[in-house]
């Protein structure tokens, strides 16, 4: 059965505004809507009770998507923690169900949304002209997914440094703007990847 809508469940504003920009790309003519958090604690919290309420109603040809920064959290754990919630409101998610019947889909950034500029710096470039393109050249950046001691504060620090952001880093201004730019094939980000994948999975 063809997919014909998608529910997409995130913890902040940047996250959505990346999202809004890419899943037209990906999803072609499947409709989809963003449901945006106050925080990750606030998603976590709240995500049992909001589950439960599409186990009720959800149809057969609609597909959830929680998307979430991993942060500091161990990567497993917070992944099981996601799972449990699915399994505890009677949905199925791509984990736990062999093939494509599965209603529900668990996704982490790591370690945060920033870590996917990194996996496409070209995009970011575009965006932002003035940062250097041998940025993931360099052994600290190289890897989008291991970049030690915050994602986004080692991003804002970098922009900084060729004038952008003096004042901090606008979170949802960047996400949009190098959002648009972003080529899905190419991006290095493991966990982006992941999430491109499932995505072209759905809409094929």
């Amino acid at each position: 059965m063809a997919v014909s809508h998608v529910e997409v469940l995130v913890e902040e504003p940047s996250m959505e505004a990346a999202l809004r920009e890419l899943l037209p790309r990906l999803l072609g003519d499947i409709t989809f809507e963003i449901y945006r958090f106050q925080c990750k604690d606030d998603l976590l919290k709240n995500l049992s009770d909001r589950l439960r309420a599409y186990q009720h109603w959800l149809p057969s040809d609609w597909r959830i998507i929680v998307v979430i920064d991993r942060d500091d959290d161990d990567c497993h754990e917070l992944k099981q923690r996601l799972e449990k919630s699915a399994l505890k409101a009677r949905l199925r998610t791509r984990t736990s169900k062999k093939g494509r019947n599965y209603q529900l889909v668990n996704r982490l950034a790591i370690e945060e949304l920033e870590a996917w500029y990194f996996g496409d710096w070209k995009a970011v470039r575009t965006a932002y002209p003035r940062v250097p393109s041998s940025i993931p050249e360099k052994a600290k950046y190289r890897n989008p997914d291991t970049i030690s001691g915050g994602t986004w504060e080692a991003f804002e620090h970098l922009m900084q440094r060729v004038g952008y952001f003096r004042g901090g880093l606008r979170k949802i201004e960047a996400a949009r703007t190098i959002a648009q730019h972003w080529k899905p094939e190419v991006n290095t980000s493991r966990s982006f990847q992941a999430l491109r994948n499932v995505l072209i999975e759905i809409a094929t």
